[in-house]
């Protein structure tokens, strides 16, 4: 998601990491791959094809294997650790909201409508998880209403997209270290 790239990358700027070392390794790419298939599938929701949406199962899996290089290769093991408790903190956030009801995420979109890509259409697709909330909704605040214009998100993926924030950071970090440390002999 460009959010958690731009948040990471926000965070290591601000804390003066050149993030152009990070590409000096190959161990960015597979991510990049899977983040650029991301805004694909985004992109083609945007534009009313509901083709990709069978594969959203395997998104969030794609990108957690996706840091499985930068993991190994920058020893980021205890980031890895850390970023894994925010996943099924936020899992088990969706799971209870989508468990009150009746199997179902509710989703609040706002500014999606504004942006096109949320419409009424849209919720007559039937992916088996996502339903428009209504007052009945149990757990309103567990449920998909952070809306920033091209998805609505849940606390609970917050906390997922966490990991991709946290993994990224410190591989970031950790390759400015790796950088000085080649330079200063």
């Amino acid at each position: 998601m460009i959010l958690t790239l731009l948040l990471a990358i926000g965070l290591a700027k601000w804390r003066h990491y050149k993030v152009r070392y990070l590409f000096q390794s190959w161990t960015i790419y597979p991510f990049l791959v899977v983040q650029g298939l991301i805004f694909l599938f985004q992109t083609s929701i945007f534009m009313g094809s509901t083709v990709f949406i069978r594969f959203a199962p395997y998104v969030s899996n794609s990108v957690i294997l996706s840091f499985l290089f930068m993991i190994l290769h920058y020893q980021l093991y205890l980031p890895a650790i850390v970023g894994s408790v925010s996943v099924l903190l936020g899992t088990v956030m969706n799971k209870f909201v989508i468990a009150q009801n009746n199997g179902r995420m509710p989703v609040f979109p706002s500014l999606s409508y504004l942006t096109g890509y949320a419409t009424a259409q849209s919720f007559s697709y039937d992916d088996g998880l996502h339903v428009l909330g209504s007052a009945a909704t149990r757990w309103k605040w567990l449920s998909d209403y952070i809306d920033v214009g091209y998805s609505v998100l849940s606390p609970g993926d917050l906390f997922i997209h966490l990991f991709s924030v946290i993994m990224l950071y410190q591989a970031i970090k950790s390759a400015n270290v790796k950088y000085n440390e080649q330079h200063a002999r």
